[in-house]
C-alpha cells in the first residue's frame, strides 16, 4: 500500500491506484493521513466532515464511511473485520502508516535525517531536503471538497512544507548549489506571494545563480504587491536581500562545485523532530485576533515648558501628509527631559493616530534591573492589541509577524521609552508606514538612524529662557520676578536639566516662605557629582541638585530611599518597602508619603511606587556609601524572603491540592503577606507578576538558588491558569537550573512537571514528553508518592492533549489511587475531575458526569476549594448538555458562575457563560443565549478580545427574532435553580 496526501489524495495497492469513492470518504481518509499515524478523535472527524451542521447520527455516518474505505483498501477483508490500515484508537481512528507507506511520514523522515547530517555533510543534507520537497506534487489534499481545503490540519501541512523550503534555500545557498533548489523555490513563491521571508530567499537564490537582474525584478514585484495589497513597505529581511544583490558585482557566479566539494557546515534547525506537528483542533478555531485600540500614553506634564524648537522639528513626522521614515530617536543624558518631551509630542499627535497608542519603558539604563526583553515587550503589545496570552504564537518570529500584521494599514503611535540600543528596538518596529514610532534613549542609536532611516533629535540642556519659564510655571511669575539673581543662579546650578529644575521647584513650592536666595545658597554649598551623568561642563553637576533634597529628608525616609534601590522590580509596594527596611508597615507608609511629596517617588498607581532612574542611581550610590555590605545583604535577604514566602502563601490558598515545598522561617522583618481566600491571592499575583519575574532573576544572579526554584514552584499554577505560558516556561527553566545547582531533587521533579505543562501549552510536545518522563522518574526514585501522583495527573493531561485518551485514563487512575492511599481528599477530587474530562473527550458523557458529581461530593465541606468546585460544576454542565439534560446543565453552569464571581476570575466566568449560551441555544431559546453571550462579550473585552469577537459573530448569526414560546425556559430555570442545585448534594 502507498498513501499520498502531499498533493492529490491518492492510494495505491499492489501498484494500482485505488478509487476512493465519494467525496466524504476521500476527506475522511485525507484527515487520517494528515494526522500521520496519530489517532483522530471521533468528534474531530465529525467536525471535519460536516462542520457545524452534522447529520442526525454523525457517529454512525463515520462508521459507514470507515467500513467502505476498509473494503476499498482490502477487498478480501471479511465484513465488519477491523483490517490492517484503519484501526480504532483512543476513541477515534488512526491510519496505521509508516514512512514506507505514507508520503507525509517519508517527508518528515527525510527532513529529520537531513538535520542530523547537516553539520557533517551539508550537501547531502540539501539533497535529502530536496528529495523531501519533491514529494509534494501540488496543494495538500487536492481532491477533497473545496470548502474543506482550508481545514487547520491541511493548513498545518502547508506551513510545514513551506518551513522546509526556506530551510533548504538557506542550506543550498551556503553550499554553492542554489540552482538545484530554484524550481521548488519558484513554485513555493508563486503560491505564497506575500510571504516576505520566502520572497527574500528567492531574491538571494536568483542572485546566487547569476540571475542578478531577475533578483532585482523579483524584489520590485514583491514591493509593488505589498504596497498595493497591504499598504506596507518591504520588511527588514526583504530590504537586506535587495541590499546584498546591489552590493554584488555584475559578473555571474562561478560554476557550482562538483559533488566532491563540500560547502561550509550549516545548522538546520526549524521544525522540531516530532512524529507530527500539533494540528489545531477544529472545535477551537483560531481566527485572526481583532484589533483593539490601546491608549497607553503616560500623563502629560502640566508644567511642561520650552522645547519649542524641538517640537517644531519633530512635528512633521506626525503630519497626515508625511512620507518616508516614521521613526524618531530622541537622545540625551539622564534627566534632560527626553521622556517629558516625547510624552508631550505624543499627546499632541495622538489625534492623528486613531487606532491607538502603545507605550513601554524599556529600562535600557535602569541601574537597578535589567533591560526589558524585546520578546516579552512584544507579547505585552500583542495583548494590548487584543491577542490573549494563550493565543500568542510560540516563536519570536511568529510573534513579530503577528504584531506587524495587526499594525498593517493601521495608524498607531508607539512610544518606546529609555531604550538600551537599536537591537532592543528593532523587533518592536511595525512594518506599516502609517505608524509613528518615538524612541527615547541616552544612546544616540545610530544603528536605527543608519539602517531604519530614523530621524535623530539630540536634546541639550534647556536654554536659560526656557528654564526660567519652567520655574515660572511651577512657582508663579511673582516669585520668580522678585528674585531674578537667585533664579539665575538656580538655573545655572541646575545645569539646564529639567529634572533638576523640577526637584528645586518642588522644594521651593513646599516652602513658599523660603526666599529663592536660600535655595540658591543650598545648591552653592552642595558638593559631589553624579559621575555617570555629568559632562565636561562643571555646571552639569546633578548630584548637587539631588543631594540637598536628600538631606532634607527625615532619617527614616532617607534610609528607605537608599534601600529601595536594592529592589529589582519596576515598582514597589508598601509591603516591599517594609521588607527592605525591616520596619513596621505603618512607619513605612508615612515614609513613602514623605518621599512622594518630595517628588523622589511617584505613586503611579494606587499603592505602587517608582522613581526616575537618575534618582535611583543616586540612591544606589548612597546605599553603598551609608550601608555596609552586611546591612545590604540582610536587606536583600529580607526582600527575597518576602516575595518567596508571600508567593508560597498565595499558592497554598489559590490551589490547595497542589503541593508546595515547606519553607524555612523567613528572615525577621521580611513581613510576608497572607491571604484570606483564592480571590485575594489571584489579585496579588496579577499586580505583582512583573516584579516577581525581576525578583527571580535577581535571586539567580546572586546565586540564591532556593529562592529561584521556590518562586518557580509556587507561581506555576497562577501562570498556567491565567494563560501566561511563555513567562511560565521561562521561569520554570530558570528554577530548574537553580534546583540542579542546589542539588534539590524534589524541586527538580516538580519543576520538570511544571515545564512539561508549560511546554505542552506552547505546543512543544517533544519537550513536554521529555520533562514529564524526568518528573515521573525522579519522584519514583525519591519514593515521593504525592509528587508522583501529581506527575501522573499531569501526564494524563498531556496525553489528553495528544489524543491518547486511554493512556490518560490510566495515568489519572494511577494518580487517584495514590491520592486515596495518602488520604488527600482535595487532590483526589482533582483526579476524579481529570478522569471525567477524558471521558468527555471520548464522547462518553454519562460516565464523565458521574466522575464530576463524585468530585463535587468530595469537595463538599472542604475550605478553600472554590476554584476546584467551579471547574467541576462547569465540566458537569458540559457533560449534561451533551446528554440532552439541558435544565440541569443550566443549573450546573449557574453554580460555576457564582463561584467564579466570588474568586474574581473573569476569564473563566466568561467561558462558563459561553457554555451556558450553547445550552440555551440547544433548547431553542436564542433570546436567553443572546443575554448570556452579551454578558460574556463584556467580560471578554478586557480579558480575551479574540473570544469576544467570536461571540459577537455568533450573536450576529442569531439575528433579531426570538421565538416567544421558548422564552419561558428562562423563567423556569430561574425558579428551579435553587431546588436543582440543592438536590445535587442529596
Amino acid at each position: 500500500m502507498r498513501f499520498e496526501v502531499l498533493g492529490p489524495v491518492r492510494v495505491w495497492r499492489d501498484g494500482r491506484e485505488v478509487g476512493l469513492g465519494a467525496a466524504q470518504q476521500r476527506l475522511l481518509l485525507a484527515q487520517l493521513m494528515a494526522h500521520a499515524g496519530l489517532p483522530v478523535p471521533m468528534e474531530e472527524l465529525q467536525h471535519a466532515l460536516w462542520g457545524e451542521a452534522p447529520p442526525g447520527s454523525p457517529a454512525n455516518a463515520v462508521y459507514r464511511h470507515i467500513g467502505v474505505l476498509r473494503r476499498l483498501l482490502e477487498p478480501e477483508l471479511p465484513l465488519r473485520a477491523p483490517g490492517q490500515w484503519l484501526v480504532r484508537d483512543a476513541g477515534g481512528y488512526r491510519l496505521n502508516a509508516t514512512p514506507q507507506t505514507l508520503d507525509l511520514l517519508r517527508f518528515r523522515e527525510l527532513v529529520r535525517q537531513a538535520r542530523q547530517s547537516g553539520t557533517r555533510d551539508t550537501e547531502a543534507a540539501v539533497s535529502m531536503l530536496l528529495e523531501a520537497l519533491h514529494l509534494r506534487t501540488g496543494p495538500v489534499a487536492t481532491g477533497v471538497p473545496m470548502e474543506a481545503r482550508s481545514h487547520p490540519a491541511f493548513n498545518a501541512l502547508e506551513r510545514e512544507h513551506l518551513t522546509v523550503v526556506k530551510e533548504a534555500a538557506d542550506a543550498a545557498v551556503a553550499t554553492g548549489r542554489a540552482g538545484r533548489l530554484l524550481p521548488v523555490l519558484h513554485r513555493a513563491a508563486t503560491e505564497h506571494l506575500l510571504d516576505e521571508p520566502l520572497q527574500a530567499r528567492l531574491v538571494r537564490v536568483l542572485a546566487a545563480t547569476g540571475q542578478r537582474a531577475a533578483a532585482l525584478n523579483t524584489w520590485q514585484k514583491v514591493r509593488a504587491r505589498l504596497t498595493a495589497e497591504l499598504g506596507v513597505e518591504p520588511g527588514a529581511e526583504l530590504r537586506a536581500a535587495q541590499a546584498e544583490v546591489l552590493r554584488e558585482d555584475a559578473r555571474t557566479d562561478p560554476p557550482e562545485p562538483s559533488r566532491g566539494d563540500r560547502g561550509a557546515p550549516v545548522r538546520l534547525t526549524v521544525v522540531p523532530d516530532t512524529p507530527a506537528p500539533d494540528i489545531p483542533r477544529p472545535a477551537t478555531p483560531q481566527p485572526t485576533a481583532p484589533f483593539v485600540r490601546p491608549a497607553q500614553l503616560p500623563l502629560d506634564l502640566a508644567a511642561f515648558a520650552g522645547r519649542r524648537s524641538e517640537l517644531s522639528q519633530v512635528a512633521q513626522l506626525s503630519a497626515k501628509d508625511s512620507s518616508g521614515s516614521r521613526i524618531a530617536v530622541i537622545s540625551g543624558m539622564g534627566g534632560i527631559g527626553k521622556t517629558t518631551l516625547a510624552v508631550r509630542w505624543a499627546h499632541r499627535a495622538a489625534h492623528r493616530f486613531p487606532d491607538g497608542q502603545l507605550h513601554i519603558n524599556l529600562r535600557g539604563f535602569d541601574p537597578g534591573g535589567t533591560p526589558a526583553d524585546p520578546a516579552q515587550v512584544l507579547r505585552g503589545f500583542l495583548e494590548a492589541l487584543g491577542v490573549p496570552p494563550a493565543r500568542i504564537p510560540g516563536g519570536a518570529d511568529a510573534q513579530a509577524g503577528l504584531y506587524r500584521s495587526l499594525l498593517a494599514r493601521r495608524r498607531v503611535l508607539i512610544l518606546l521609552d529609555n531604550a538600551r540600543d537599536a537591537e532592543q528596538v528593532r523587533p518592536l518596529l511595525p512594518g506599516s508606514p502609517g505608524c509613528l514610532v518615538i524612541v527615547t534613549s541616552r544612546d544616540r542609536l545610530l544603528g536605527l538612524v543608519t539602517a531604519e532611516a530614523a530621524r535623530p533629535l539630540a536634546l541639550d540642556r534647556l536654554p536659560d529662557a526656557e528654564a526660567r519659564e519652567s520655574l515660572t510655571r511651577r512657582l508663579g511669575a511673582d516669585r520668580v520676578l522678585a528674585e531674578r539673581a537667585a533664579v539665575d543662579e538656580i538655573i545655572s546650578r541646575c545645569a539646564g536639566l529639567p529634572l533638576a529644575l523640577a526637584v528645586v521647584a518642588t522644594r521651593a513650592a513646599a516652602h513658599p516662605d523660603f526666599p529663592l536666595a536660600a535655595i540658591a545658597d543650598e545648591l552653592r554649598t552642595a558638593h559631589g557629582s553624579l559621575d555617570a551623568f555629568t559632562d565636561a561642563d562643571p555646571a552639569g553637576d546633578v548630584r548637587a541638585v539631588l543631594s540637598w533634597s536628600y538631606r532634607a529628608l527625615s532619617p527614616g525616609a532617607a534610609r528607605l530611599l537608599r534601600l529601595l534601590s536594592l529592589h529589582p522590580g519596576p515598582d514597589a509596594t508598601l509591603s516591599a518597602g517594609a521588607a527592605v527596611t525591616g520596619d513596621e508597615s505603618a512607619t513605612v507608609r508615612c515614609l513613602l508619603a514623605e518621599l512622594t511629596r518630595a517628588h523622589l517617588l511617584i505613586e503611579h498607581s494606587p499603592g505602587r511606587y517608582a522613581c526616575h532612574d537618575l534618582l535611583r542611581t543616586y540612591a544606589a550610590e548612597l546605599v553603598v556609601e551609608h550601608e555596609d555590605a552586611g546591612a545590604r545583604d540582610t536587606a536583600v535577604r529580607r526582600l527575597l524572603d518576602h516575595y518567596l514566602h508571600t508567593a508560597h502563601a498565595a499558592g497554598r490558598v489559590y490551589s490547595p491540592f497542589w503541593r508546595l515545598h515547606p519553607l524555612p522561617p523567613a528572615t525577621p522583618g521580611a513581613g510576608p503577606e497572607s491571604f484570606a481566600d483564592d480571590g485575594s491571592a489571584l489579585r496579588w499575583y496579577t499586580a505583582e507578576a512583573r516584579v516577581l519575574a525581576a525578583v527571580a532573576e535577581r535571586a539567580a544572579t546572586l546565586g540564591e538558588h532556593a529562592h529561584v526554584w521556590g518562586l518557580a514552584w509556587a507561581l506555576e499554577r497562577f501562570m498556567d491558569r491565567q494563560g501566561h505560558w511563555h513567562d511560565s516556561a521561562a521561569l520554570q527553566r530558570l528554577g530548574l537550573d537553580a534546583a540542579v545547582r542546589d542539588g534539590h531533587r524534589t524541586a527538580q521533579a516538580h519543576l520538570h512537571r511544571g515545564l512539561a505543562r508549560a511546554s505542552a501549552r506552547l505546543k512543544r510536545y517533544d519537550e513536554a514528553r521529555t520533562h514529564i518522563r524526568h518528573s515521573l522518574g525522579l519522584f519514583a526514585e525519591l519514593g515521593d508518592r504525592l509528587g508522583l501522583a501529581h506527575a501522573h495527573r499531569s501526564h494524563g493531561w498531556l496525553l489528553d492533549r495528544l489524543g491518547g485518551h486511554d493512556g490518560a485514563l490510566d495515568a489519572a487512575g494511577r494518580a487517584l489511587v495514590l491520592y486515596q492511599a495518602l488520604g488527600d481528599r482535595v487532590a483526589e477530587t482533582s483526579a476524579l475531575h481529570a478522569l471525567g474530562w477524558t471521558h468527555v473527550l471520548k464522547g462518553e458523557h454519562r460516565r464523565a458526569a458521574a466522575y464530576f458529581e463524585k468530585a463535587l461530593a468530595g469537595l463538599e465541606g472542604l475550605d478553600g476549594t472554590r476554584y476546584a468546585e467551579a471547574g467541576a460544576w462547569d465540566s458537569l454542565g458540559i457533560a449534561r448538555h451533551h446528554l440532552g439534560d439541558h435544565l440541569r446543565a443550566v443549573a450546573a453552569y449557574e453554580c460555576a458562575l457564582r463561584l467564579y464571581r466570588e474568586v474574581g476570575d473573569l476569564f473563566s466566568e466568561a467561558g462558563t457563560l459561553r457554555h451556558l449560551g450553547d445550552t440555551y441555544l440547544a433548547t431553542g431559546d436564542p433570546g436567553a443565549a443572546r443575554t448570556v453571550w452579551e454578558r460574556a462579550v463584556r467580560l471578554l473585552a478586557g480579558t480575551d478580545p479574540t473570544a469576544a469577537e467570536e461571540l459577537r459573530a455568533r450573536l450576529l448569526a442569531l439575528g433579531d427574532e426570538v421565538p416567544a414560546p421558548r422564552i419561558a425556559l428562562v423563567a423556569a430555570v430561574d425558579e428551579d435553580l435553587a431546588r436543582i442545585a440543592g438536590a445535587e448534594s442529596e
